[in-house]
């Protein structure tokens, strides 16, 4: 549908005004910003108890390597998809939500992508702890396939084929 004006402000597909599209998608993002949100926090939060455990001095150097990157990883992905709430409070009333919206949804994706690397590494490090099978490398990279396609390729899919050009 062609843009319409209305008013003086320009109407969109959905005949909403630029201050209302960012609005609605503002909240469609922290709508899917909580659920990574509780997926990447509860994930971090085991994480960091490990170290603690008898099992963490058993691991080997490489295994340890993997929990430690993992681990960053995990605080670097609660850091991207927590920033879209920061970033809204600290710019709230700003008259920005536009670019502000655009910078979150870009913190997002940066967090899924960093939620993937932490999730691949976490899977990594307890298949190597759970069995000592040369499997192992396989099966992750399966995961990792099934994560790829389930979160980017089918939406980008959806994108290329249902978007107008």
């Amino acid at each position: 549908m062609a843009d319409v004006v209305e008013g003086g402000a320009r109407r969109r597909g959905r005949n909403e005004t630029e201050e209302e599209r960012a609005d609605r998608m503002w909240q469609e993002l922290i709508q899917e910003v909580r659920v990574a949100q509780m997926g990447v926090q509860i994930l971090f939060g085991f994480l960091l108890t490990v170290v603690f455990t008898e099992k963490y001095d058993d691991l080997t150097d490489t295994d340890q390597t993997i929990y430690l990157v993992t681990v960053v990883l995990g605080a670097c992905a609660t850091g991207a998809l927590i920033g879209p709430v920061s970033l809204h409070r600290l710019v709230s009333g700003r008259r920005i939500k536009a670019q502000a919206v655009r910078l979150a949804s870009r913190l997002t994706l940066l967090g899924l992508v960093l939620l993937l690397a932490t999730t691949t590494a976490s899977l990594l490090l307890i298949l190597r702890v759970a069995t000592h099978d040369g499997f192992v490398p396989y099966l992750v990279a399966g995961v990792v396939c099934w994560y790829l396609l389930c979160w980017f390729v089918l939406p980008l899919w959806a994108r290329y084929r249902h978007t107008s050009k």
